[in-house]
């Protein structure tokens, strides 16, 4: 289709068509206004809840304006609820016959980080490759660029945002939404949009009416599902309303306990339930802590609690975070009449959020189900739309969810706490749950709080004897240490766990990408008098199945980067997720690469310090599975812990180098150097390792399976001559049957009698042929599986993509069992056999005798 344009030699367009999109708060709505030269669209501190349209007719042309609500710059797609997802594809068909200009609105005051540059990629993808050719980047806050011009702006962000121009074909335009009367800026806007549709020969983009249809229909579907969710929360509310006397409307005394992950607006609940408009700080929960206030006549005491990390389920969260979430009932005795389990509307809630609320929740008992009332937060994002449509549209997790809790929910606007009808609201379905369950409370057990409390006594009996011993160590490796000029550190750990913004801390500088890094990097500055250089290397999986060879070989490659040694290896561990067997045998398996003695130069650097809050480190320790203690020991109780929220403070940057200084003096300044042949050897290792591991897997399958039709196929043969001497004594031959025979058809129904007590010859045979003729067909499968499950390890298949593969395969067999021929087996003193890999890669298997009798026939 084509854009109705003048004239052939003039590119000015009649009508214009756009649409604003980006980030949450990036000046979408305030550009609308300027672009319209009247105020439009309602900006400042009201948030887009829904897209709007609006027209007006602009230096001459007919203009048509779609503001959309902006998308969070922190949550990726995975993130975004459905809905959402759903109404940003439809934006395009709200200016018929589609936009000619998608204006993407980027502010100049704020940095476009990796991160940002991938949440606006996803985004982009929803709308799918063709949008980028009717893209043009529209910056605000034109007026932070001071004396600098947006090119030396873009050229001096660094590569997203680079990526990000060249991805819209160079087409940017800057905006002062402050200077509304420079009407300049508008028309030279205009302008650029004219060229861009000149450039695409006329073309705007098209909306996808298949996909618009399909869109539609299940919209149409989740509203009707979320009408019938809505009456039957109604008619559920007013049975319950039935229970309650007049009297007891109101309850006297209420005791609440908030429950839910972090950021999800929990204290800002319990705020609004108070009354309390404080601001607030920003800072995390970190204990179980009650306040109490009135509402009404009602005296309410309410206990906030420490959130865990969303999508997380409980074997990630720090045992500290869970005893808080225990002990919670018991700060308000006899115990809570209802659980408000907190969640944000804003966000999606898929199978994986399921899992951690449910794991977290059960900590109380399955009895917390019935006194919990689901809280959503953030009701100003739903716009139009109800709670019960977000629910609907979400899926069978959030639905799931609902239905645990009973199908009581509430929706809360935190930004709106003068309306006083929420509370009120809020209330009265809280009254109607007390009523519900008998005007019974949530009983705590007070033996797992007795637990609890003995636990965090000895706690701090083995935090003070733990920092005994680091003081001593250090008084004593502190009167031989100086002043080092030069430092030199490689940071090692798992993915996300904070490497990059710790190394950019400690060169008090951002060098490094926060995003994942697939190589090793080095950087170098000055920092505190000192020369410090630092490595930041790949993370590895805690999942060692999608570790690969060259993975390793990549984290490796750093140790390279510094010819002259490492003063210190960086292990870092995060603060807010437990330390557990998972990531112990992960970090065992990278570290056990390198050199035994790379233990004495390495400290663990511990991330996210701010999650400690009033905690010590040692108290952490002590408190946390036996598998960081382990670490800390491995490492002789050498540890640190930065705050990356906190880069201006050099204190904990100027400690960690001392503490270096001093492990070096206690190393008699020797450094760690990396023997690469060695640890190259390690990797090798380590794979035919695995690759050995998948052999073995292979036949003991395959020997199951055997065996497996061996007693198939045996049965068969019992229930064929069995099925022959039916046949005998249906002709006078008396039946012989075995015990055993009779005993195992009477478990399949076969050889039953009727209710007249008469033996159905003819009703038996029919089942036994109907058992061999299942037998059969299992019989088959199995043989077939068993058969391509042998050739699929050598022949992955016959397809023409495969034929380089077959080779390898075979050859990959051929050389693991070269490599098995050269281990040396030998036995220990409990008779055990032992495999004993290379000299050099630490890898040591111990296995009983009677578990390695193998069939020479089974091996080709």
């Amino acid at each position: 289709m084509e854009n109705e344009l003048v004239e052939r030699d003039s590119i000015t367009l009649l009508d214009v068509r756009l649409v604003l999109i980006g980030g949450r708060w990036a000046g979408k709505s305030s550009s609308g206004n300027t672009i319209l030269t009247e105020d439009r669209f309602e900006c400042g501190r009201t948030r887009t809840a829904q897209s709007e349209v609006r027209h007006e007719r602009v230096e001459g042309r007919n203009l048509i304006v779609v503001d959309v609500p902006g998308w969070s710059s922190t949550f990726s797609l995975s993130e975004i609820p459905e809905g959402d997802k759903q109404r940003f594809k439809l934006n395009a068909s709200k200016c018929p016959p589609g936009p000619n200009t998608f204006l993407l609105v980027i502010p100049i005051d704020t940095a476009f980080s990796a991160m940002r540059k991938k949440t606006v990629e996803e985004h982009m993808k929803l709308l799918g490759e063709r949008v980028w050719k009717h893209t043009m980047v529209l910056f605000t806050c034109g007026d932070h660029l001071g004396g600098k011009t947006i090119e030396q702006h873009i050229e001096s962000e660094g590569d997203s945002l680079k990526w990000l121009i060249e991805r819209c074909g160079n087409r940017y335009h800057v905006f002062n939404n402050r200077d509304k009367s420079s009407s300049s800026q508008v028309t030279r806007l205009l302008e650029k949009v004219d060229e861009m549709v000149w450039q695409n020969k006329g073309r705007f983009y098209e909306v996808d009416k298949q996909m618009l249809n399909i869109i539609e229909e299940k919209q149409r579907e989740v509203a009707e599902r979320a009408k019938e969710r809505g009456r039957q929360s109604e008619e559920q509310r007013q049975q319950m309303k039935a229970l309650i006397a007049e009297e007891m409307k109101t309850i006297p005394k209420l005791r609440v306990v908030l429950l839910g992950s972090r950021g999800v607006g929990k204290t800002s609940v319990g705020n609004t339930i108070l009354g309390i408009k404080e601001q607030e700080d920003g800072k995390r929960t970190p204990h179980s802590m009650d306040r109490r206030g009135f509402v009404g006549e009602t005296e309410i005491t309410l206990v906030d609690t420490p959130g865990w990390w969303k999508g997380f389920p409980v074997i990630d969260t720090p045992e500290a975070i869970k005893e808080e979430v225990i002990r919670s009932p018991s700060l308000c005795l006899p115990g809570p009449q209802v659980f408000l389990l907190v969640i944000d509307a804003d966000a999606s809630f898929n199978g994986k959020h399921l899992d951690a609320v449910t794991s977290h929740m059960e900590l109380l008992g399955e009895e917390v189900w019935r006194h919990t009332i689901i809280v959503f937060t953030r009701g100003d994002w739903l716009g139009t739309h109800t709670i019960e449509e977000y629910i609907e549209g979400e899926g069978e997790a959030l639905q799931s969810l609902v239905e645990q809790c009973g199908n009581r929910y509430h929706v809360f606007d935190n930004k709106n706490t003068d309306d006083g009808t929420q509370i009120t609201e809020l209330l009265e379905k809280i009254t109607e749950t007390v009523a519900g369950n008998g005007w019974d409370h949530f009983v705590p057990d007070e033996k797992i709080f007795e637990a609890i409390e003995e636990k965090r006594i000895k706690v701090k009996e083995r935090e003070k004897l733990r920092q005994s011993q680091v003081e001593a160590r250090r008084r004593l490796q502190k009167e031989s240490s100086k002043e080092l000029h030069e430092l030199t550190f490689v940071m090692l750990g798992q993915k996300t766990f904070g490497k990059s913004a710790t190394g950019n801390t400690l060169l008090h500088e951002e060098v490094f990408p926060t995003c994942q890094n697939e190589n090793s990097q080095v950087e170098q500055r000055k920092v505190d008098d000192r020369m410090v250089t630092v490595v930041d290397t790949p993370g590895w999986w805690k999942d060692p199945s999608k570790c690969t060879e060259e993975m390793d070989k990549k984290i490796v490659e750093g140790l390279k980067l510094s010819p002259s040694g490492f003063h210190a290896v960086l292990l870092v561990v995060p603060l807010d997720l437990t330390f557990r067997e998972a990531q112990q045998a992960a970090l065992e398996d990278h570290m056990s690469l390198l050199d035994d003695s790379v233990w004495k130069h390495t400290m663990v650097l511990f991330t996210y310090g701010d999650k400690l809050a009033d905690k010590s480190i040692e108290e952490h320790i002590e408190s946390e599975h036996k598998a960081l203690r382990w670490l800390i020991d491995k490492c002789e109780n050498r540890y640190h812990v930065v705050n990356n929220l906190k880069k201006a403070n050099m204190s904990q940057v100027t400690e960690l180098f001392e503490k270096v200084e001093e492990m070096v003096a206690g190393n008699r300044s020797k450094l760690f150097y990396p023997e690469m042949s060695k640890i190259y050897l390690n990797i090798e290792d380590k794979f035919r390792r695995l690759q050995l591991k998948n052999v073995l897997k292979q036949r003991l399958a395959e020997e199951y399976i055997r065996r497996e039709l061996e007693m198939m196929t045996s049965f068969k043969q019992t229930l064929i001559e069995l099925k022959a001497q039916i046949g005998e004594s249906a002709k006078g031959t008396k039946s012989k049957l075995l015990i055993g025979d009779i005993t195992k058809l009477k478990s399949k129904g076969i050889g039953q009698k009727n209710k007249d007590g008469k033996d159905k010859e003819e009703n038996i045979n029919s089942k036994i042929s109907q058992e061999i003729e299942r037998l059969n067909n299992d019989i088959e499968r199995k043989s077939s599986d068993l058969c391509q499950s042998s050739f699929d390890y050598l022949l992955p298949s016959f397809n023409r993509e495969s034929l380089t593969e077959r080779n390898t395969s075979s050859n990959q067999f051929e050389d693991i069992l070269g490599w098995l021929a050269t281990v040396q087996i030998g036995t220990n003193e409990e008779n055990q056999l032992t495999l004993n890999f290379s000299q050099t890669s630490g890898y040591r298997s111990v296995v009983p005798q009677n578990t390695l009798e193998f069939d020479a026939e089974d091996y080709p």
